[in-house]
C-alpha cells in the first residue's frame, strides 16, 4: 500500500482505498456480503448490526482471496450521510450541559499522550516494530494522516496502514460486546427495525429533507479547509449547527443510514483485499496486543474521569476508546449513549494527534540528534 494509494484516502476518512476506475464485480461481490452480513446480524439483534456484519463477512472474503472493492466515490457520499446523521444527535438542551465537557475533553490530553506511549512501549518492546513505524502506528487516531506521515518519515506505510485497520476493527468487534460485562449498564429499550434507525424514506417532511441535504455542503467546505476527516466532521458540523438551533429534528431515513453502514463496514473488510495471509497474520498479532494495550489506558481513564466528574462510565468509555470517529459514534448510537458527546471528543482526539503527533516526533528527533553529537 503506498503513500500515493493512501492520499486518495482523505477524500473518504478511515474507509478503504479503491483503485482507479470501478472494479464492478468486486462491488458487486462486496455489496452484497455486505448487504447478507448486515442482514443476518441484523436479524440476530447484533449492536451495530449493519456495520459489524458487513465487516466481518467481507474481511472473511478478502481475506480467502476473494475480490472486493468499494468505489471511492461511494464510500465518500455515504460518509456524509453519516455526518448528518451524527450531527442529528446534537439538541438545543445540550447547549445547557457543555461546560460539563470540560473535564473529560482536558482529560483526552492526558490520555492520547498515555494511550501513545503505552502503544510506543509495546510495539517497540515486544513486536520489534522501527521506531518510526512504531510511532505511527501507535497514535490513537488519525488514521490516514498517520500513515502519509509515518511514510513520509521512513516508516513501512503498509504496516501501519494494516495495524491502524485492525485496531479499528477489533475496537468495533469488542466494544459493543463487553459493554455488557459494565455494572449497571443497561442500554435503552431498542427498536429492532430499520425505523430504529431513523425515518422512513417517504415519513421525512420536505422541509427536513431540504435541510439535511444541505447539511452536505459541509463537505467540500471542510475539505478545502484541510480540516482532519473532512468529510464527515464538515457535514457533521453543520447538521449540529442546523439541530442546536432547533430548525430541525429530522434524521436521515433509516434504510440510508442502514446502507451507509454496510458500505463502510465492507470497506474497512476491503483493506484486507489482495495482502498474503501471512502479513495479515503477522500484523494481526501486534495489532491485537496493541489494542488490548491502548483499550486498557482506555478504561482507565474512563472510570478516572467517571469517579471525578459523575460523567456516563459508557459515555466516557466511548468517547476515549481508540476506534474511528465514525465508527465509535455509530456504536454509541447503537447503545443509544450520547453520540453527540462522543463524537465530539474524537474530533478534538484526531485534531491533537494530526498536530501534535509529527510536532512531537520532530522534536524528539532532534533531541536524539543533539545528543549524538555530544
Amino acid at each position: 500500500m503506498t503513500a500515493a494509494e493512501e492520499t486518495e484516502r482523505q477524500q473518504a476518512p478511515e474507509v478503504a482505498a479503491a483503485p482507479a476506475g470501478t472494479d464492478w464485480r468486486g462491488f458487486a461481490a462486496a455489496l452484497g456480503l455486505g448487504a447478507v452480513g448486515g442482514s443476518l446480524f441484523f436479524l440476530l439483534h447484533v449492536p451495530l448490526a449493519f456495520m459489524i456484519g458487513a465487516l466481518v463477512s467481507v474481511t472473511a472474503a478478502a481475506m480467502a482471496g476473494v475480490r472486493v472493492s468499494v468505489p471511492r466515490r461511494l464510500r465518500t457520499a455515504m460518509v456524509v450521510v453519516l455526518g448528518i446523521m451524527l450531527g442529528s444527535a446534537f439538541r438545543p438542551a445540550m447547549l445547557e450541559h457543555l461546560s460539563e465537557w470540560a473535564v473529560s475533553l482536558g482529560g483526552l490530553v492526558l490520555y492520547t499522550v498515555a494511550a501513545a506511549l503505552a502503544g510506543l512501549l509495546y510495539l517497540r518492546r515486544v513486536a520489534r516494530y522501527d521506531g518510526v513505524t512504531a510511532y505511527f502506528t501507535a497514535m490513537p487516531g488519525g488514521f490516514q494522516e498517520m500513515v502519509l506521515m509515518g511514510s513520509a518519515m521512513g516508516g513501512d506505510d503498509r504496516t501501519i496502514a494494516l495495524a491502524h485497520s485492525m485496531r479499528i476493527m477489533l475496537t468495533v468487534l469488542t466494544v459493543p460486546f463487553a459493554f455488557q460485562l459494565l455494572p449497571g449498564f443497561a442500554p435503552a429499550a431498542r427498536d429492532w427495525s430499520l425505523g430504529g434507525l431513523g425515518p422512513g424514506l417517504i415519513d421525512l417532511p420536505l422541509r427536513d429533507v431540504a435541510l439535511l441535504a444541505a447539511c452536505a455542503l459541509g463537505a467540500p467546505v471542510a475539505q478545502r479547509l484541510r480540516i482532519p476527516a473532512g468529510m464527515l466532521v464538515g457535514p457533521m458540523l453543520l447538521s449540529a449547527a442546523v439541530h442546536l438551533s432547533g430548525l430541525t429534528a429530522g434524521k436521515p431515513p433509516g434504510l440510508l443510514v442502514a446502507a451507509a453502514q454496510v458500505v463502510i463496514g465492507a470497506g474497512i473488510g476491503c483493506r484486507f483485499a489482495g495482502v498474503p495471509l501471512r502479513t495479515i497474520a503477522t500484523v494481526a498479532a501486534a495489532a491485537l496486543g496493541l489494542t488490548v494495550a491502548l483499550l486498557a489506558v482506555t478504561v482507565l481513564m474512563a472510570l478516572s474521569v467517571h469517579l471525578l466528574t459523575g460523567l456516563d462510565l459508557a459515555a466516557l468509555i466511548l468517547a476515549y476508546a481508540p476506534g474511528g470517529l465514525a465508527e465509535m459514534s455509530l456504536v454509541a448510537l447503537s447503545l443509544h449513549v450520547d453520540a453527540a458527546f462522543v463524537a465530539t471528543h474524537h474530533i478534538a482526539r484526531i485534531v491533537l494527534i494530526v498536530i501534535f503527533a509529527p510536532l512531537a516526533w520532530r522534536l524528539w528527533q532532534a533531541r536524539r540528534q543533539r545528543a549524538a553529537v555530544r
